[in-house]
């Protein structure tokens, strides 16, 4: 049986050597098994590069992919995908927090007949700010049904091969990997393991990427942003039509009318914000679709090393 683990990487010239060799050491334990590594540079503006190209020099099982600019961990993610060789793939990060021994934790769940099997780290070793924003993300993926309820998600996964093979057709501009696969797979599992301290630095989540990869997942795979739109714009009109109603009653029966221009223009500015926000949002998804139909690439590989053209995968 054959491993490949790819390794999205970022800034990580210091790290990736020795993640890769913990890797390594941890698939060889098993005799008759063998590893491929597709390592995936996403920010080619460092030394990283260099470092990979070493490595894939010392190693001809080890592919290097250089993309052209910073894309983001889900385009690298799927850079990977045309270079898969092997039976099972497996995801890692590339800063040393996932365990090298629960690489095969993850692989035995694939064999047992899973599609996709994601590590659970039940307690993880980051700042509260991405403790926080990772659980929001994940309650958010669930109510907009990218991913599986009660599944924990995490970088470090694992893919059938059938997997992989329905991930070379996914080719939107605006990658949301979980929310695809949850429309064409329906095995899916978590195995718990240790998380570890990152080897070097802190964590490159921001804020501002995190926001992007929850607009990914709501206007790529669902549609209850412009549901919540369309209801609350039903609510306003019956609390408009019932506010009008009582004002016409209240004149009827002799009340004086409400005076000053204060509640008037807050209600004014109110529904006009409400308005443009609607308006945003429908323009954001009118703007994917333009973007989608020009063929806006995922990625663009800019060099490879050990690595043939890929036959087919969503890639430019």
């Amino acid at each position: 049986m054959i491993i490949t683990v790819a390794i999205p990487c970022y800034k990580s010239e210091k790290t990736i050597e020795r993640v890769v060799e913990g890797a390594k050491a941890a698939i060889l334990k098993r005799p008759g098994n063998d590893y491929r590594f597709i390592l995936v540079n996403d920010y080619p503006s460092d030394n990283t590069f260099e470092v990979i190209r070493k490595m894939c020099a010392e190693d001809e099982k080890i592919i290097g992919v250089n993309l052209s600019k910073n894309y983001g961990q889900t385009s690298a993610k799927l850079a990977a995908i045309p270079y898969f060789d092997g039976d099972v793939l497996v995801y890692m990060d590339d800063d040393g927090q996932h365990p090298s021994d629960g690489i095969y934790l993850l692989v035995d769940k694939i064999l047992e007949g899973n599609d996709v099997v994601y590590a659970y780290f039940k307690q993880k070793k980051h700042s509260v700010f991405k403790k926080i924003t990772s659980n929001l993300n994940s309650f958010i993926s669930e109510l907009n049904g990218t991913k599986p309820k009660g599944v924990h998600i995490s970088s470090f996964l694992a893919y059938s091969k059938s997997t992989v093979e329905a991930l070379k057709k996914y080719d939107s501009p605006f990658p949301s990997i979980g929310g695809y696969l949850n429309s064409v797979v329906n095995k899916v599992a978590n195995v718990e393991m240790p998380h570890q301290s990152r080897l070097e630095g802190s964590s490159n989540y921001t804020l501002g990427k995190l926001i992007k990869l929850w607009l990914n997942g709501f206007t790529n795979f669902s549609l209850l942003p412009i549901r919540v739109v369309l209801f609350t714009g039903i609510i306003f009109a019956i609390l408009g039509f019932i506010f009008g109603l009582s004002i016409v009653i209240r004149y009827l029966i002799g009340f004086r009318m409400l005076q000053g221009y204060t509640s008037t223009i807050s209600a004014v500015m109110f529904f006009s914000g409400l308005i443009l926000f609607s308006l945003g949002f429908i323009g954001e998804y009118v703007g994917r679709i333009y973007m989608t139909i020009s063929k806006l690439p995922q990625y663009h590989v800019r060099e490879t090393v050990n690595a043939e053209k890929p036959k087919d995968g969503p890639g430019r």
